[in-house]
């Protein structure tokens, strides 16, 4: 990212949630006191659309019916991924990768990301002030896939961490595979109850640089409750290693407070017998031969991480879930 001016994290959140906060002096004595600075680019306010009628959607095939009978407006005509999350007031917000818009629709037509929010019998797209994508593309074009989503709950409103590869474009529109990964990235949204999710910060992780060998991290998150210390936020690392042969991905855990997750010297890698400030000791959960898809699912459960994911990503057809005992410990084999 550009050198951006920089704004303390507790100024930038209060500068959304004040409102909230003024009208509640509990709420503000319960925001947690934080060290660190997280800096905030100059991004227009975003709004939501007009709400889309969605009816009841509780069951596979009423989402089935809604995917094939209703039609919005040009904001969304399609996308990839679809990863989500459920916020405290009870809506489910879901992030998406490339997004296509409505030949008439006013704005960019493809984007590298999108965001909609479901709330009871309604759907809306999260759209930024200029109509492009959420997380904005970087000025060299670079732009933001995501790839897993999670949710910190705070009295009032959500810490929302969008995690993303950044990719650049290799060739034409028509060529699918005309693009290369050039590591991972996170995007920081805060969101007040029942209001629009808005973008405090995206941040880079490394340098870019092509390749499967590095741990994408963020490739799958979950935030975990830590009784009376808080939360963790667990992030998932895939590598493959450039071997013939070797079609799945391995999988690697880190975790940091929710709050911390923008500075990556915070972050803490399991090592395979406690958690180390070296990337490089990050041990394999599960191992790359058989092993996941580049992006999977990990969901927080009984104070473990249940993973599922598509094995050997392009090679194979069946989807699998692996078991730990604890967030540390290697998964079981694939059932």
């Amino acid at each position: 990212m550009a050198d951006l001016p920089r704004v303390p994290w507790r100024l930038r959140v209060l500068s959304v949630v004040g409102p909230v906060l003024l009208l509640s002096f509990l709420a503000v004595a319960l925001v947690p006191e934080v060290d660190v600075d997280i800096t905030a680019p100059e991004v227009a306010e975003a709004a939501q659309t007009e709400c889309l009628p969605t009816g009841k959607l509780d069951s596979v095939r009423a989402l089935n019916r809604f995917a094939a009978t209703v039609r919005g407006g040009g904001e969304f005509a399609g996308a990839d991924v679809g990863a989500s999350t459920v916020l405290q007031d009870g809506r489910r917000l879901l992030v998406f990768g490339d997004t296509l818009r409505a030949a008439d629709f006013e704005g960019q037509r493809f984007v590298r990301n999108s965001m909609l929010v479901f709330s009871p019998g309604c759907a809306s797209v999260v759209m930024p002030a200029d109509h492009g994508a959420l997380i904005p593309d970087r000025a060299d074009g670079v732009g933001y896939w995501p790839m897993s989503v999670a949710r910190a709950r705070r009295p009032g409103y959500d810490l929302v961490i969008v995690f993303a590869q950044r990719v650049r474009s290799t060739g034409g529109p028509e060529d699918a595979f005309a693009f290369e990964n050039l590591g991972p990235a996170a995007a920081l949204f805060v969101v007040l109850r029942g209001e629009t999710p808005q973008l405090a910060r995206v941040q880079d992780f490394g340098p870019d640089r092509p390749g499967t060998e590095h741990p994408t991290w963020g490739a799958a998150s979950a935030v975990q409750r830590d009784g009376p210390d808080g939360d963790w936020l667990y992030l998932y690392g895939t590598s493959r290693p450039q071997v013939e042969g070797v079609f799945g991905f391995a999988l690697r855990v880190a975790r940091v407070r929710p709050e911390e997750v923008l500075e990556q010297d915070r972050w803490r890698y399991w090592d395979g017998a406690t958690w180390s400030a070296d990337p490089d000791a990050a041990a394999e959960l599960i191992g790359a031969i058989g092993g996941v898809s580049q992006t999977l699912s990990v969901f927080a459960k009984n104070d473990r991480g249940d993973a599922v994911s598509k094995r050997d990503e392009v090679l194979r057809t069946e989807g699998a879930a692996w078991v730990p005992d604890a967030p540390t410990r290697p998964f079981s084999a694939p059932v």
